[in-house]
């Protein structure tokens, strides 16, 4: 199945316990198309840089077999930077730097060749620029998956609604879950979203795994246990990718494949935090993502009890 992420291609600069960055590559839509490229998906991407973006990074993602005809160059612009400081926990961070620059006026073109994907991965982007997406697409996808995060609940409440209420899958963290819920109980802001829309309903919880709710369904699971975490920029958003490109290499969407491509999500997240940005995700083989898989397996698999 074809797949297209829309969301940012980005420049970011990290500071954790473990040290700095100046500006280094980013963005949800490359960490979601360096994600999918693993599992050899046919993965496009849709997005916007300025003329400061090095090429070599478009290479780098033509030669992992990942479509970019779909991302704009605005030469006489600058391409979007953010930069945070994570505590030591890595569950807080402050935001130190946005500068939006092109992205400020992003008006998504999708190529003829893209907009008839099967599976939209609408990553955390202004619900405009989400609902303009699902508006030029050739025909519905099968299958729309949506990111966003609190800044949009607390800005664009309408639009947002509007975007969920066409949306298949929705991706989120706890805190966000309740937000957009007004329920504490996490089984509680899962039927609330179900009401808005999704079908599926994924609610992130970091170090502490991910749970899929689906109808009277729930599926949880645990975060691989790690003994080095650098940074976790980037992490939902690799764990977006490599759930989408799942669906998109096993072409089914029931609960079952929804719970594998949860599995295959988390997985290739706990590569994202073992180093700065992207640096570890572009090193993964599709080998070094099956004995992570394996290892998950290991962590939450035990015999009869009674």
């Amino acid at each position: 199945m074809k797949l297209l992420s829309v969301g940012t291609v980005a420049f970011d600069a990290i500071e954790t316990p473990f040290g700095k960055t100046d500006k280094i590559l980013g963005g949800a839509a490359t960490y979601i198309g360096l994600a999918a490229s693993v599992l050899e998906t046919d993965v496009h991407l849709v997005s916007v840089v300025g003329g400061d973006f090095p090429d070599e990074y478009l290479k780098m993602m033509e030669r992992k077999n990942i479509n970019v005809e779909g991302v704009e160059i605005v030469k006489d612009g600058k391409t979007f930077f953010w930069a945070g400081k994570y505590h030591n926990d890595l569950n807080t961070r402050d935001t130190l730097v946005t500068e939006l620059n092109v992205l400020e006026n992003f008006d998504p073109k999708i190529p003829e060749n893209t907009a008839d994907a099967d599976i939209l991965m609408l990553g955390n982007l202004h619900p405009g620029v989400q609902l303009a997406v699902l508006e030029r697409m050739k025909k519905r996808p099968k299958l729309v998956v949506l990111d966003t995060m609190n800044f949009w609940m607390n800005h664009t409440w309408d639009l947002l609604m509007e975007v969920i209420a066409k949306t298949d899958v929705i991706t989120i963290n706890d805190e966000e879950a309740r937000q957009l819920s007004g329920e504490y109980s996490l089984v509680k802001a899962a039927k609330k979203i179900h009401s808005l829309g999704p079908q599926y309903v994924i609610i992130k919880k970091g170090e502490h795994g991910a749970l899929l709710f689906h109808e009277a369904k729930v599926f949880a699971l645990p975060a691989l246990l790690l003994e080095d975490v650098f940074d976790p920029t980037g992490a939902g958003d690799t764990f977006a990718g490599g759930f989408v490109a799942h669906l998109a290499k096993h072409e089914k969407f029931d609960f079952q494949t929804m719970k594998n491509a949860l599995v295959v999500g988390s997985a290739m997240a706990s590569f994202t935090v073992e180093k700065f940005g992207t640096e570890k995700i572009k090193e993964v083989t599709p080998q070094m993502l099956k004995e992570r898989i394996n290892r998950l397996k290991q962590l939450t698999s035990f015999e009869e009890v009674l």
